[in-house]
């Protein structure tokens, strides 16, 4: 019998999380496997390989009961893929509160990161037309920070949902393929499905690969799979209970239409707000057309399915509730009576800005989602060193940030996988 390949550490998931950690686990000269359920294919900027990144059902897309959308990213670099590149620094008293310290983490990733606001020459006229909307209604709008290379990045280009073709956005495969330089091994199309448990200690991980089972052994183990994919293959390993209650983070788009612009193609989330106390986030969101004409449809707005290059859309995110679940085979998410205020307060804000902005005929999507986390948090699920109760078991990804959040998590991510690549 041929004997499994053995590592220093697996690492299952190669999103932020998990490709922070392989790079530094690489830096220091350790074995490390990568394994990662979707295809490390190259990005090529189109729908129909975003639709196979983040829209089959049950794998990477979730109806809820009230009909919303949950989406995640399944591929080499995890949602970083198909994200909008918005850099948000983590909230550091939440972590400290748990013994985390993420301040040398941060301040050495943002050193080195493509990370600032886009020049004036990459923000395009409907994110300017919604800034002076909110500056009109004395609103702090300020640029946001972007993963993006402006000197590859192109006006007029609207792939950064689709999967960046051109390198100027930043995703987690950057640190993935320097892992891979520095001799990680990756495996894509590798679906993980059991944490192998010896003496009450983890020590590899059985996969499935072209309908073959195999596994690995390894010395530590860390699960990168994400707020939907952890709990789950914990759950299936039976380290876990088979229901999760988790965060979502969900978003309202709201748009309106005006005479005097002909665009639709530009970065989104060049600029926007974030009330903090209240837990919600506004952005301009300028979305490639046949997304913006699904949300139209959803809504039975079938007069604006044509209207997409006249039409400013503002992105309304709120923090939601921790509360729903994930099971084995499902996920759902209903919003609480709390969310839907929220909103309601976000969607007004957002009609105010449309209108100081010269639009009419403003309407506004269903709610959706593509922030799941909190299913196995820090303090209940994992330790402060991200530790599971199980020994040489650790959790790296959305799914341990401790409370509910309301905020683009990859820079905290980053930070995560930095400190613990440092720390195994």
């Amino acid at each position: 019998m041929t004997k499994p390949p053995s590592f220093d550490v697996i690492v299952v998931g190669s999103g932020p999380g998990g490709a922070s950690v392989a790079r530094e686990l690489a830096r220091r000269r350790m074995r490390v496997l990568v394994l990662e359920q979707g295809s490390a294919a190259p990005l090529q900027g189109t729908l129909s390989q975003m639709a196979g990144i983040a829209a089959i059902p049950g794998k990477s897309a979730f109806f809820h009961h009230d009909a919303s959308l949950l989406v995640s990213g399944i591929a080499a670099g995890g949602t970083s893929t198909i994200n909008f590149a918005t850099a948000v620094p983590p909230p550091l008293a939440m972590f400290a509160a748990h013994d985390i310290d993420l301040a040398p983490a941060l301040a050495a990733l943002q050193a080195e990161l493509p990370m600032a606001p886009l020049p004036d020459e990459l923000i395009g006229p409907m994110a300017r037309r919604i800034q002076q909307g909110a500056l009109a209604r004395q609103l702090n709008w300020q640029k946001l920070d972007k993963l993006i290379r402006p000197q590859s990045c192109r006006t007029g280009c609207w792939r950064c949902v689709y999967g960046c073709p051109y390198g100027a956005k930043w995703t987690a495969r950057d640190f993935l393929d320097e892992a891979i330089q520095l001799g990680a091994t990756l495996i894509d199309q590798a679906r993980s499905e059991e944490v192998i448990v010896e003496n009450g200690r983890a020590t590899g991980v059985r996969y499935r690969r072209g309908g073959k089972l195999h596994h690995a052994l390894a010395d530590k183990v860390v699960l990168a799979g994400g707020g939907i994919g952890s709990p789950r293959l914990l759950h299936r390993s039976g380290l876990h209970p088979a229901r999760s209650t988790f965060f979502s983070d969900p978003v309202v788009a709201v748009m309106g239409s005006v005479d005097d612009i002909d665009g639709g193609a530009e970065v989104p989330m060049a600029a926007g707000m974030y009330l903090r106390e209240e837990g919600i986030a506004l952005a301009d969101m300028t979305l490639p057309k046949p997304m913006y004409q699904a949300f139209a449809a959803q809504v039975g707005r079938f007069d604006r399915l044509l209207s997409h290059a006249r039409t400013l859309t503002l992105m309304v995110k709120i923090r939601d509730d921790v509360g729903g679940g994930i099971g084995p085979h499902w996920v759902d998410k209903g919003l609480s009576g709390a969310d839907r205020a929220r909103l309601a307060v976000g969607v007004g804000m957002a009609r105010d800005i449309l209108r100081a902005a010269g639009a009419t005929k403003i309407f506004k999507s269903w709610h959706f989602a593509a922030h799941a986390g909190g299913s196995v948090r820090i303090g209940d699920g994992v330790d402060s060193s991200l530790q599971t109760s199980t020994p040489n078991l650790f959790v790296c990804d959305a799914s341990v940030i401790p409370g509910p959040w309301g905020l683009p998590p990859t820079l905290t991510l980053l930070c995560l996988g930095k400190r613990l690549g440092l720390a195994l």
